[in-house]
């Protein structure tokens, strides 16, 4: 975030909804994103910034962000990344789709979806992940590892965030996954997904770790109701 220029980010804003909210969660970010976020608040009324003292992971960085949206009353939560890799412009079609979903992911995998600038390993991971989590689970979803989604309130409402443990992208995969199970309809809509300009990926070997042994556990979980 802290490499974009006024006019990026007053077009991201153009993209937006009428009588949108945006909440931006900072985990102490280093590179300066709680400075900029907060000078964002003081230009633009509908944003407000969420500071956490201690980064805590993903999840639970997550956790707090869908938390304060339902605690201030929103009744669609849209979750997304703030380094442009999830394109702005694509929100009022994930909005849209909530007219026959409860939950609505923007999908890389789907037909009209596509990663851009992923070299073979990172896209061999992200696919490898997401059918990994597909066989493990029973569900059809192609993409379930993506973070950009449109909640209805009452999915969150039903699925437990105070339960939710995981700390990096099976995060992503349990919240769907209790979405399905809970009876939800769940929607893909194919997005671009846009690789980030500067900064590294929070990919690491003990994220996918954590993922690959809580989707058993998901699964006895879920067989159990």
């Amino acid at each position: 975030m802290a490499d974009l220029t006024n006019a990026q980010i007053a077009a991201a804003f153009d993209e937006l909804p009428a009588g949108a909210r945006i909440l931006i969660v900072d985990d102490s970010s280093p590179d300066g994103t709680g400075d900029i976020a907060d000078r964002l608040a003081d230009v633009h009324a509908g944003v407000s910034v969420l500071h956490r003292p201690v980064k805590q992971g993903l999840g639970p960085a997550y956790v707090a962000g869908l938390r304060r949206a339902l605690d201030d009353g929103a009744d669609l939560i849209v979750q997304m990344d703030a380094d442009f890799s999830h394109d702005p412009a694509d929100v009022p079609r994930l909005i849209a789709a909530t007219a026959g979903a409860d939950l609505v992911l923007g999908s890389r995998y789907v037909a009209g979806g596509e990663v851009g600038e992923w070299g073979r390993t990172r896209r061999a991971i992200s696919r490898g992940g997401s059918t990994y989590a597909r066989r493990w689970l029973g569900l059809e979803i192609r993409d379930l590892t993506g973070g950009f989604k449109c909640f209805r309130r009452e999915v969150l409402e039903a699925i437990d965030l105070a339960s939710l443990s995981a700390l990096g992208y099976a995060f992503q995969i349990e919240t769907t996954y209790r979405a399905v199970k809970a009876g939800f309809r769940v929607v893909e809509v194919p997005i671009f997904f846009h690789d980030r300009r500067v900064g590294e990926s929070k990919m690491s070997r003990s994220i996918v770790a954590e993922a690959a042994w809580r989707l058993p556990k998901m699964r006895l979980c879920g067989n159990r109701g």
